[in-house]
């Protein structure tokens, strides 16, 4: 009999059917906690995030760019402001196509491609809310061109903003310097929190050195917008803290006058008090126009100030340097007589040359060439008097070097002066050790000679002979050399800065500090000086120096004639000076590249006249009427 197979097994059935429901139902209820467990994390435990990333949706926060702060001389005269003016920005969340864009805006108002490379880089840098300009200052012509068009144009507008201006253009652009647009590089160092909506930065001078209190802290605007980006209300505001205002030592009509007085001759004149330190005027030659910059100068503007062969964007005043000439003897004299090496009373004869030795090379006094002799007799007072080289050739090998570098320095060469500008160069006290590490060259008895009448390796900038002509008229006070006076917040009384005082030139003998002073007073006021010519109708004692720096080194026989030498070959003129002699309110240093018209001791004179006439206008003397100038007798 065949076996019976079951067709069918019911509880193999059920139990199967069992099985797949418990894990069936397993699966869901663990989906189910694990999306419980889920949105607990997402409502509860992370709900602030969430909810600001919600509000971003809608809410934008837009920078609030604060004011830049202005510039003033030291009467009130603004040197830096703001005018208002017209740009072009795009935004790129805004914006669907960029680059169509830019095409399309090209055809109403041309864009340079300087531009369009200044745009894409910052564009690199900047949110997609925030706007990125593509030209600035754009003329009224051009605004209304674009109006007109605007509706083609979602996410571009025309903003209205304010741009530095300097009112005294090329007078105050090495001085004060000038903002431009910032660029590449110093986007990738600037704390861009702090300059979001800001486009310009200082670039020279006082705007580069005091760019952080001039540039303030950047303030916020919390905005709803639509779908569209379009604003639909304000919701809070975090007040931008504006720059602070600088009030600088400057006379604005002293810096003009210094200006006017170069006319086109290369050179530099700086003015500063003896009895503080404040620079009074600071003018470099030749000059540009630093409005130029805050516009965005084009390409080929840039490329002629950067390329001509005058360096108008070089600040000779600060970063020049140049063999000091005959402007340092009276520190020379002033080490002989302290050091003991020799007295008021010491003379040499002197046949125009000078001969280490008795033998060898001479060493010839610029008189030389022109009369065939030397100054005879002379003493300290004629040596200064009359500039004689030969004299101080033969002071400078008594001293030696070390006593030389020693005066130099105390009276602040070969160091930087510190002042509160950008670009300051230090100068070259030179020594031995200094050649040797160098030049790998000893040092000779003719290098002490060179640097002993201000020539050979000796440099300096004439910021430093200012202030070393500040130090000799205050009688070794020694001042830090500054342009900023005072700060102060928009409304407010400026916060005069403390005036800070430098190790003072302290001589053995008190008495010399008068013996060179009135031997400088010589150089102007008695016949035989080597500026007497400015003594005519002048009406207040003035302490001066000559001098003459070499471009380029004679041989030994031969003789400097100016006509035949080449403009950039022929010698620097300089004048150092401090008056009144015996109350001194100004020292000046003028220097004049390669001179030919005017020399060094010209510009003094008519700079000095300014000065003096404005202290007669401040305070006027009854009886005299001079105010404080001391007249003559």
């Amino acid at each position: 009999m065949s076996n019976l197979h079951t067709l069918k097994d019911h509880f193999k059935e059920n139990r199967l059917y069992l099985n797949r429901t418990v894990w069936a139902s397993i699966i869901v209820i663990s989906v189910f906690l694990i999306l419980i467990v889920r949105l607990f994390f997402l409502q509860i435990y992370q709900h602030e995030l969430y909810r600001t990333l919600s509000l971003n949706n809608q809410v934008r926060i837009v920078p609030i760019v604060p004011p830049r702060g202005l510039i003033f001389d030291r009467n009130g005269i603004l040197l830096a402001e703001h005018k208002p003016t017209f740009n072009l920005e795009l935004t790129p969340m805004r914006t669907s196509n960029i680059e169509e864009t830019l095409t399309a805006i090209h055809a109403i108002i041309p864009l340079s491609e300087s531009e369009q490379q200044t745009f894409y880089k910052q564009l690199k840098y900047k949110r997609r809310h925030e706007s990125v300009p593509l030209r600035l200052n754009l003329t009224e012509e051009e605004v209304a061109k674009f109006i007109i068009e605007k509706h083609r144009f979602p996410g571009v507008d025309v903003i209205a903003r304010s741009i530095r201006y300097y009112p005294l253009n090329e007078a105050v652009s090495h001085v004060i310097g000038y903002v431009a647009p910032i660029n590449e590089k110093e986007l990738e160092t600037l704390d861009t929190s702090n300059y979001r909506g800001t486009y310009h930065i200082g670039k020279t001078g006082i705007e580069k050195f005091y760019e952080t209190e001039l540039h303030g802290k950047v303030g916020h605007q919390h905005i709803e917008t639509d779908a569209k980006g379009r604003t639909i209300r304000v919701l809070g505001n975090t007040s931008p803290i504006p720059g602070k205002n600088l009030h600088l030592s400057l006379d604005s009509k002293l810096q003009q006058a210094a200006f006017d007085a170069l006319g086109d001759l290369k050179g530099s004149v700086i003015a500063i008090d003896p009895h503080n330190g404040e620079v009074l005027a600071l003018v470099s030659k030749p000059s540009f126009n630093p409005n130029l910059f805050t516009q965005g100068i084009d390409v080929k503007t840039y490329r002629s100030l950067q390329n001509s062969p005058d360096k108008p964007l070089f600040n000779r005043a600060i970063s020049a340097q140049y063999p000091p000439g005959s402007t340092i003897k009276p520190l020379v004299a002033l080490q002989g007589l302290d050091s003991g090496i020799i007295t008021t009373q010491f003379k040499i004869w002197d046949p125009g040359w000078y001969q280490l030795g008795g033998k060898g090379r001479l060493y010839r006094d610029m008189i030389y060439f022109s009369k065939k002799h030397g100054h005879d007799w002379v003493d300290v007072e004629k040596a200064i008097v009359q500039s004689c080289d030969t004299f101080f050739f033969s002071l400078a090998h008594k001293l030696g070097v070390h006593r030389l570098e020693d005066i130099f320095k105390r009276f602040g060469l070969g160091k930087k002066t510190q002042i509160d500008m950008a670009g300051e160069a230090g100068g070259l006290v030179p020594s031995e050790e200094w050649k040797q590490r160098t030049r790998n060259e000893a040092w000779y008895p003719g290098d002490t000679l060179n640097i002993g009448i201000g020539q050979g390796t000796l440099l300096a900038t004439p910021l430093q002979l200012a202030q070393m002509t500040a130090i000799l008229a205050s009688k070794g006070e020694y001042y830090k050399t500054h342009l900023v006076k005072a700060f102060s917040e928009t409304g407010q009384t400026p916060i005069p800065l403390p005036i800070n005082k430098e190790t003072p030139v302290i001589l053995k003998h008190n008495e010399y500090w008068d013996t060179v002073i009135q031997s400088m007073r010589k150089v102007i006021h008695e016949p035989g000086g080597t500026a007497h010519s400015l003594s005519q109708g002048i009406r207040y004692q003035m302490a001066g120096k000559t001098g003459t720096a070499q471009v380029f080194n004679l041989k030994q026989n031969e003789k400097y004639e100016v006509n035949k030498v080449k403009d950039h070959l022929r010698d620097h003129s300089w004048f150092i000076a401090f008056a009144p002699v015996n109350e001194p309110k100004i020292a000046i240093c003028v220097l004049i590249e390669n001179k030919h018209k005017k020399s060094a001791k010209e510009i003094a004179r008519i700079v000095l006249d300014c000065f003096f006439e404005q202290e007669n206008l401040r305070n006027p003397s009854p009886q005299l009427g001079v105010g404080v100038l001391q007249l003559q007798e």
